[in-house]
């Protein structure tokens, strides 16, 4: 069966996580995915938290899966002769330089453009054009700078970068989408375009929740906030929701690290919700019955259910408030979600094969499209593939590869 994106060659010349987890979304898509790495060393996380010594750690690998990679000097003027080939070659272009760094090879955009027309040239960075624009920028930089930590946490403790790599592949994500619409853009058009994304934009986008807030503050206080004090901002959240209805993490038996459940209050829910925890009486009760009047005392409320939850295991809450129409879920740790039965089911944990390390676990493709299914594929090793693409893109026969190997060019 035909991929989605077959046809399409991308160009990878990204790095670390957020350009790698943005083209190895487009290799699962069925793009082919060509990685650029340097001779010898190759992208930097190969030998970043090695759990094993001598082969790509798993850094790398989980996220540089279905590639090929190629090795090339840009330094030397062979291996600009072949960049320009490949950039003639392919689609899509890809990277996550510091600032200028491919401005300062002499591939500007408008030289890019002049090469290849038809390419579109998507580029991450940490910011956008402004007095942030040449800062490093990081993970936790970009959850800082774009709303994220200063919402996260609780009131009485310091700000918090949340486990999920928003930042980083957050912003790959984003990229995609703007690749995509750029390739579909191209079809009536016939040209190619810059694609800009920032790690700070894409955080802020993801924290638009935060700025409906601020700006509800100018007609006083959030009540869904567990806290008394604003300070004209919008303040940490604990585990509220984040919406119009309440929400916690309750403590569960038998009280371990991750022995909680969320459970989310609804005004249809509450009578249901009650008579399970075993207080009937508070249905009806003026104090609680109604959601304005349950605003002011959230806590005692979420308490009341905490009561009954922590004699139960997070999996049997589940069960019976789901039964009720309850909203709820338990929180999942990291073994639980790599050893869930239903994951590995759907394809959204596989194993992948590796040649040195062996077989891996990775998250599938969280798009699942009916007529292009996901195949996982090894990541590639360094240069694996550059006598391959060597002589399938720029035509090099074996004599002129293994002559370019010799001086270092690839």
């Amino acid at each position: 069966m035909a991929k989605a994106l077959q046809g399409i060659r991308i160009l990878d010349m990204t790095h670390v996580q957020a350009g790698p987890s943005a083209t190895q979304l487009l290799g699962y898509l069925g793009a082919d995915v060509i990685k650029v790495e340097m001779p010898g060393r190759g992208d930097i996380t190969r030998a970043q938290l090695r759990d094993l010594p001598d082969v790509d750690s798993l850094y790398f690998t989980m996220l540089n899966c279905n590639k090929r990679s190629v090795t090339l000097n840009l330094k030397s003027e062979k291996g600009r002769e072949i960049f320009i080939g490949l950039l003639k070659n392919c689609d899509v272009m890809v990277e996550n330089f510091a600032p200028g760094a491919l401005d300062r090879q002499g591939f500007t955009w408008e030289r890019i453009r002049e090469i290849n027309p038809r390419l579109i040239y998507a580029s991450i960075k940490g910011f956008g054009d402004g007095p942030y624009a040449d800062l490093k920028a990081y993970e936790s930089i970009a959850q800082a700078m774009g709303g994220s930590m200063s919402t996260t946490g609780f009131a009485d403790g310091p700000p918090l970068c949340t486990g999920a790599q928003i930042g980083d592949s957050g912003t790959g994500i984003h990229c995609v989408a703007g690749i995509l619409a750029a390739l579909l853009q191209r079809m009536s058009s016939g040209r190619g375009q810059r694609v800009e994304v920032a790690m700070q934009d894409t955080v802020l986008n993801l924290c638009r929740v935060k700025l409906r807030d601020q700006q509800r503050l100018a007609h006083g206080p959030l009540k869904e906030y567990p806290t008394e004090s604003f300070d004209g901002f919008v303040p940490r959240a604990a585990n509220a929701s984040g919406g119009g209805q309440p929400g916690a993490a309750l403590r569960c038996a038998p009280g371990g690290q991750n022995d909680y459940v969320y459970v989310i209050i609804q005004p249809q829910g509450w009578a249901a919700l009650m008579k399970a925890v075993g207080r009937p009486e508070l249905i009806d009760d003026p104090q609680y019955a109604k959601p304005e009047a349950r605003l002011d005392k959230l806590d005692d409320c979420f308490a009341i259910i905490e009561a009954w939850t922590q004699h139960h295991s997070k999996w049997e809450v589940m069960q019976r408030l789901n039964d009720l129409d309850v909203p709820c879920g338990p929180i999942l740790s990291t073994k639980e979600l790599i050893e869930d039965e239903a994951l590995r089911n759907r394809g959204m944990i596989v194993d992948v094969p590796h040649p040195t390390r062996g077989s891996f676990k990775n998250v599938s493709c969280p798009m699942v499209l009916s007529d292009s299914p996901v195949e996982v594929k090894s990541p590639p090793l360094l240069g694996e593939h550059t006598e391959e693409i060597l002589g399938e893109v720029m035509g090099y026969d074996k004599e002129q590869i293994e002559q370019l190997r010799s001086e270092g060019i690839v």
